[in-house]
């Protein structure tokens, strides 16, 4: 399952994000946590030291080798430079597994041990640097994780969790169509909220799978708020947390010093992801669809060769990778 954590910026994504992916790793479950926020905290939320973290390889980085390598022999993607981040696989692409013994997760991946003793593989965009500053875009890097995603065919018992951009930055492409649940992180609050509708509104119409998780939550008034604006899609409130404090101090915590309606709630995040159910077809036929629409629109202009052509109209990615 491929899960987004979204919401604006100093909502909590961040933490949320972590604290799932060490949850679900500590089932003994095979996790993938990808940072591809402008602010890459996810790599120190999971318990790297800050000089760990800036050492990590960075996806955006490596743009070149890593549309090379998922290209494969694809007779319809004449070279690497043009490929964009919306090509489609097709049949020739190197599908990619998580944990696989891949390009990806062997070398631009990095294995981080938990407090909980489990290891959640770590894959991050990197930072916006300074050569980056008036003459590039993040969503450049970002990128990278949408071609990830795009090749990426998980099976049962196997998660990426994905820490995104705040706000509404991911639908400056269809990376928002690839995730089989996206959690938003809302705080009680007016601005919290409508980051919340935006989310709803912009995602209107493509299937994608919302539910709201409530942040910073401290009394049952901010719950009531929350429950108010958001009805049926709040799955469920993160309270004031001791455990976070402390592990955003440095303590040496594992997830059983977690508050018991803290945990409670992880519980309930990995119930509504296990009960989505995968459709491969229409997974592909969105993902066709974006990369027309950014063909059209400047795509195959940039590139200087029709862009639509690198669609495989017969393939479908689960079909190809007998272990799915």
């Amino acid at each position: 399952m491929k899960i987004a954590f979204v919401g604006k910026g100093g909502s909590g994504k961040t933490t949320l994000s972590a604290l799932f992916a060490r949850y679900l790793a500590a089932s003994g479950a095979a996790v993938v946590a990808v940072d591809a926020d402008i602010n890459q905290h996810l790599g120190v939320a999971l318990g790297l030291t800050e000089q760990e973290a800036a050492a990590l390889p960075a996806l955006g980085t490596r743009l070149p080798e890593i549309k090379d390598y998922l290209r494969g022999e694809n007779p319809r993607i004449t070279s690497a430079a043009t490929m964009v981040k919306t090509t489609p696989p097709g049949r020739g692409s190197r599908l990619l597994r998580p944990l696989g013994d891949d390009f990806l997760h062997s070398r631009l991946a990095s294995t981080v041990r938990t407090g909980d003793g489990a290891g959640v593989t770590l894959m991050a965009t990197g930072p916006f640097e300074a050569e980056d500053l008036g003459v590039s875009c993040y969503h450049a890097k970002v990128g990278a994780v949408e071609l990830y995603l795009n090749h990426l065919v998980d099976g049962p018992g196997e998660y990426v969790v994905v820490d995104m951009t705040a706000g509404a930055d991911s639908f400056a492409s269809g990376l928002f169509t690839r995730f089989d649940m996206t959690f938003l992180v809302a705080e009680p609050t007016r601005r919290g909220v409508s980051v919340w509708r935006q989310y709803r509104d912009h995602a209107a119409g493509y299937e994608v799978r919302l539910a709201v998780i409530g942040n910073k939550v401290a009394s049952p008034e901010d719950a009531q708020y929350l429950r108010e604006q958001t009805g049926d899609d709040l799955i469920g409130c993160f309270g004031q947390s001791p455990f976070v404090r402390a592990q955003e101090r440095g303590g040496p915590l594992t997830l059983s010093d977690l508050e018991p309606a803290n945990l409670a709630l992880l519980a309930a995040l990995r119930a509504r992801v296990d009960a989505q159910v995968k459709d491969w077809d229409a997974y592909q036929r969105t993902a066709v669809d974006f990369h027309l629409r950014n063909a059209a629109a400047w795509a195959s202009r940039a590139v200087g060769e029709d862009l639509s052509a690198q669609v495989d109209p017969e393939f479908v990615p689960a079909l190809l990778c007998p272990p799915c």
